[in-house]
């Protein structure tokens, strides 16, 4: 059974909860909630408070061509959509959580992973908007560089574990850290360890062996 350990910030789940977040983020979070059911009711909780903020909001003016915009959007073509069955089954086939299973489409161990650096792979997921969302896939007793952060970062652990300044992150868990955490997790068990990162800001290696990578693995 999954023990998880380390949650979402109350923040994070209020911008996830608004809408808010860069998509990556979005499908971080999404993923750690189809595991953790106490980020679940504290999402809930916020999208309440988000539905009785609103009910409070006085009425305005609608702007004289709101309708005639609003019809035009409906004549857009709407997107094809994965049936819910399909996002299903390749959540139980890969055993990752439904939002990043319907995104990906396989498992894994079957993903074109690209070597960054001795015992690192990356895989982009290449999504639009602010910031980079990839998975890393780092090997037994290897270390990410030590660093700090422009931005925000969410970390989510889909296989493995690591160790950082924070503490102990195993399967489920997620870091939710800013520009006050400085860190540097390593790996630290005989498995290798799989994580889905979204930023919404280059990372900020303290180290002159990472500032020098930086350029060339993307982080």
């Amino acid at each position: 059974m999954m023990k998880i350990r380390h949650h979402f910030d109350d923040a994070t789940l209020i911008a996830y909860s608004s809408g808010s977040l860069p998509q990556g983020m979005a499908v971080l979070v999404g993923s750690h909630l189809h595991w953790c059911e106490e980020c679940r009711e504290r999402a809930s909780q916020a999208d309440r408070i988000g539905g009785e903020l609103l009910e409070a909001i006085e009425p305005v003016a609608m702007e004289p061509d709101a309708l005639a915009s609003i019809m035009a959007m409906l004549d857009e073509p709407e997107p094809k959509l994965r049936s819910l069955s399909t996002e299903r089954l390749d959540s139980a086939r890969t055993g990752l959580p439904l939002p990043l299973a319907s995104m990906l489409g396989k498992p894994l161990d079957q993903l074109e992973w690209r070597r960054i650096g001795y015992g690192v792979q990356q895989y982009d997921l290449k999504l639009e908007g602010p910031g980079a969302t990839r998975l890393l896939r780092i090997a037994p007793g290897v270390s990410v560089p030590h660093h700090t952060h422009r931005g925000n970062e969410l970390t989510l652990i889909l296989r493995g574990s690591y160790s950082d300044e924070l503490g102990r992150f195993c399967v489920g868990d997620v870091a939710d850290v800013d520009t006050e955490v400085k860190h540097q997790p390593i790996v630290d068990t005989d498995e290798e360890c799989i994580c889905l990162i979204a930023t919404d800001a280059p990372l900020k290696f303290t180290g002159l062996m990472g500032r020098l990578a930086q350029p060339f693995i993307g982080l």
